[in-house]
């Protein structure tokens, strides 16, 4: 089966380091985290959620850069803005849901994702357009 064919086959050619850290996403996520002495620094969920959904938003623009000679503000928008709000949201859903008590789904949690995927955005603008800009010159 031809990639081109196959939408999500596609993606994931296209976009192998994004789909990677989006796996790393849903399992760090999922798996029961044991106490540690980071456990005990104020907020660190909240930080880790930030970190998380933020390097994936600046990942998915670079790599669209990367691979596009010119930027499609609507589709990047789509991928590279909303669906990790998306995914932030349905992570939350999943971890209140379907985690057995060992997880839950913290509405604070999903604002860290968003203000994440928000700085990952203003971030990854420009890198995307330096890089498709890049592309353009070769």
């Amino acid at each position: 089966m031809k990639a081109k064919n196959n939408p999500l086959l596609y993606f994931v050619k296209t976009y192998p380091w994004s789909c990677l850290c989006v796996l790393c996403i849903w399992i760090l996520c999922l798996i029961p985290i044991p106490d540690t002495p980071l456990s005990q620094i104020n907020l660190m969920d909240k930080w880790t959620h930030f970190v998380m959904f933020g390097g994936l938003c600046v990942l998915l623009w670079v790599e669209y850069g990367l691979k596009h000679r010119q930027i499609d503000r609507q589709k990047t928008f789509f991928y590279a803005f909303l669906t990790p709000i998306l995914l932030g949201a349905l992570v939350e859903i999943v971890q209140a849901t379907c985690t057995g008590g060992n997880r839950s789904g913290d509405p604070l949690d999903f604002l860290a994702d968003v203000v994440g995927v928000v700085l990952g955005t203003v971030i990854g603008i420009p890198l995307a357009l330096i890089l498709s800009k890049r592309n353009k010159d070769s």
